[in-house]
């Protein structure tokens, strides 16, 4: 299965180690994949499809129990669960495409010992797939974990976005450092930089060249009109920022039961060209919409009861692991929910979404 470089939390030198460490991560990702969501599940979803897993695990001593399963999630290193995973489902990406930095708060895990874990993470938008996390104990530590995460992951020719908290000097210089380009939220933690763009905006909007951007839907209707200003030559702080070509606008015009809001969003970015722009700053929103979203409506990550130690955080890899396979073997209308409906019902069907997601093709 290529579960490597992953260090035994286990003491081995008592000789009562009866599991494999491969069998049991891999018991827990199918059991996220099929909709289990704790350590019982795992147990009780090894036992009901024991012959199928036999098929590719080994399984010394049959399936591991529920307290097995718990005690190896709480020690193994999140940080390795996570590079082993990614490395296994990793799929071919786009060339040019957008990877979205943004956090999470894990609501649930948080107890006597520790807060709510925090995790950032790095989404390949167009693949729908997680590149890589860091955790921080606090969301205002994202600032220097950020660069941190960036240089765990190959980005080189991609688009990265991020909100404004990472609207950061060293942020931009290591994404260029990275052979990235990127679009950065800008907001008054860059106080002078925000005011000078928001005044020259304010004097000569109509004279940026724009594009605009419609949707409706469920009752609202929003506009978007993109600007994107290359002349930067009366900005002062252009020089402290490394890779600056340009400063980005986004109005939105929102009209929903009758109402209409109104508001803009400036952003920072190494982009020239406007389409590209207002692609990736689009883009941006499928590490809302299509990562942290599911973790929460599908995985129910934020009801989760896993608290000690390092289970939280290791849960949370095999969700997203599970979430990068079923977003791979996506056919037709068939949402990510009822396709792990299907796999839970449908061993053959859940053993193609492990193994070569590109080939499920559900009727």
């Amino acid at each position: 299965m290529g579960i490597k470089n992953i260090r035994e939390p286990r003491r081995t030198g008592y000789g009562n180690i009866r599991h494999k460490l491969e069998d049991i991560i891999i018991i827990g990702l199918c059991t996220v994949i099929c909709g289990g969501e704790d350590f019982a599940d795992m147990e009780a979803f090894g036992k009901s499809r024991q012959e199928y897993l036999g098929k590719f695990l080994e399984l010394p001593n049959g399936i591991p129990d529920s307290d097995t399963f718990r005690r190896v999630f709480e020690k193994l290193d999140p940080s390795e669960l996570s590079s082993c995973l990614i490395d296994w489902v990793a799929a071919e990406r786009a060339e040019r495409g957008v990877v979205a930095i943004d956090g999470k708060t894990i609501c649930g895990s948080a107890n006597a010992k520790h807060k709510a874990y925090h995790v950032i993470s790095a989404f390949a938008a167009e693949n729908q797939l997680t590149l890589g996390e860091l955790t921080v104990e606090e969301k205002t530590n994202e600032i220097t974990a950020v660069p941190e995460l960036l240089n765990l992951i190959d980005v080189k020719g991609s688009i990265v976005t991020a909100d404004a908290m990472s609207c950061q000097k060293k942020i931009v210089e290591t994404i260029t450092e990275k052979k990235a380009d990127y679009a950065i939220g800008l907001k008054q933690n860059q106080p002078a930089l925000y005011k000078d763009t928001e005044d020259y905006f304010n004097d000569y909007y109509k004279e940026i060249p724009s594009t605009n951007t419609l949707d409706k839907g469920h009752g609202r209707i929003e506009k978007r009109e993109y600007r994107l200003l290359t002349d930067l030559s009366w900005l002062e702080q252009r020089s402290e920022w490394v890779g600056l070509k340009a400063l980005g606008s986004v109005k939105s015009t929102i009209t929903e039961k009758g109402e209409t809001h109104e508001f803009t969003r400036y952003f920072i970015t190494s982009l020239t060209d406007l389409n590209e722009f207002s692609y990736s700053v689009r883009k941006h929103w499928s590490i809302e919409n299509q990562l942290h979203w599911c973790l929460d409506v599908i995985f129910r990550e934020d009801a989760s009861r896993a608290r000690k130690d390092n289970s939280p955080l290791n849960l949370n890899v095999l969700r997203k692991t599970a979430l990068n396979l079923v977003s791979q073997a996506q056919y037709k209308r068939i949402s990510k929910k009822r396709l792990m409906f299907r796999a839970a019902l449908e061993p053959a069907l859940f053993l193609d979404i492990l193994l070569d997601p590109f080939s499920v093709s559900p009727q």
